[in-house]
């Protein structure tokens, strides 16, 4: 006899369950061996079913925005979408751009009640970055604004194409750099030094891919 299809109330039964078992197979984080960071990846946060709504559900009603970045006194358009969501005035400002939170959707709050469960910590706002195919891409980047505080916590999530992540030590030059496949669901904490020691970004892809987008929660507390 074939197995029902997971839905939303069996995810539930596994989060709630987590609390319990740190090492339920499903949920239980890989923690990365990376000097200087701690970092853990969920491969399996979110079930196909759950991404897949997610996904068509941001792209369809998030009114995403094109930044403006200046570079050397010239401006160039972002290349990527992003919207930023949070609570009551919890704004941040990165690269010189300043935003301005939306209100959180039931969806985000959804999807940031799931990260809380798994991760312990709780976030009060949310990045959402959309690439919209191959030539879209993120900078190599910290994410260390006073906003943030001394030791951010920061948990992103990966819906849609597989995108690599890219890790580089900002001093240890005979460290190589770090890369990540995200794979479609997954959830990547980094905690700690992490963004003190790190760098990171998401580079082009020279083949024709996807969308992708991510989401990645964190605590304005200052």
């Amino acid at each position: 006899m074939a197995e029902r299809p997971e839905d939303d109330a069996d995810i539930e039964k596994r989060m709630t369950k987590m609390s319990g078992d740190l090492f339920a197979p499903s949920f239980a984080g890989e923690h990365l061996r990376v000097e200087g960071a701690e970092i853990e990846y969920f491969r399996d946060f979110l079930s196909v079913a759950v991404r897949d709504a997610t996904m068509a559900e941001l792209i369809r009603c998030v009114p995403w925005g094109a930044e403006k970045l200046v570079v050397w006194g010239k401006e160039f358009d972002q290349p990527r979408l992003i919207a930023w969501y949070g609570d009551s005035e919890k704004r941040y400002t990165y690269s010189g751009i300043k935003l301005e939170p939306l209100p959180w959707t039931s969806l985000l709050l959804d999807v940031r009640r799931r990260v809380q469960t798994i991760t312990k910590n709780t976030f009060n706002s949310v990045l959402l970055n959309y690439y919209r195919d191959n030539r879209d891409s993120m900078g190599m980047h910290s994410d260390d604004e006073r906003e943030l505080g001394i030791r951010p916590v920061i948990a992103s999530i990966s819906i849609g194409e597989k995108r690599t992540f890219v890790m580089k030590h900002k001093r240890r030059l005979d460290l190589k750099p770090v890369r990540l496949p995200l794979e479609s669901g997954s959830l990547l904490l980094m905690k700690g030094d992490t963004q003190r020691n790190w760098k990171h970004g998401i580079e082009k892809e020279k083949r024709p891919c996807g969308p992708r987008i991510n989401l990645t929660f964190r605590s304005i507390v200052c």
